[in-house]
């Protein structure tokens, strides 16, 4: 298992300490309750998971991210995209965009983002 793939659960966990670090394994437990109903218990058994992964870092009772939000992002994307679409990002988009319109602004920006990723 590739260690940028997370499941659901995992995921919205991730989310919340990348949310807030650093934060403290206590301040983690309330947050956890509150926003996912979870028993102290459930969030240590996952934040060793994720540690043990090397996803996360508890130390001194503080946890911090060592994988980035933006890296299981651009992971689970190409992961979907290769999936569902075989890698491609043309067929991606005009599903995506099927029956939809884009207002100007909307369209230039995305131009100027593909101009960006453009090969010279």
């Amino acid at each position: 298992m590739d260690k940028f793939s997370l499941c659901e659960s995992e995921y919205r966990f991730a989310s919340i300490v990348w949310e807030n670090e650093p934060v403290s394994s206590g301040e983690l437990v309330g947050l956890c309750n509150e926003k996912l109903g979870w028993k102290k218990s459930t969030t240590y058994t996952v934040l060793k998971k994720l540690c043990d992964r090397e996803i996360f870092k508890n130390e001194n009772a503080i946890v911090s991210a060592i994988v980035k939000q933006e890296q299981v992002q651009k992971f689970e994307s190409q992961k979907f995209l290769d999936k569902t679409f075989n890698g491609s990002l043309p067929r991606f988009i005009a599903s995506f965009m099927s029956g939809k319109k884009l207002s100007k602004t909307e369209a230039d920006v995305l131009k100027k983002l593909i101009d960006s990723y453009k090969e010279e």
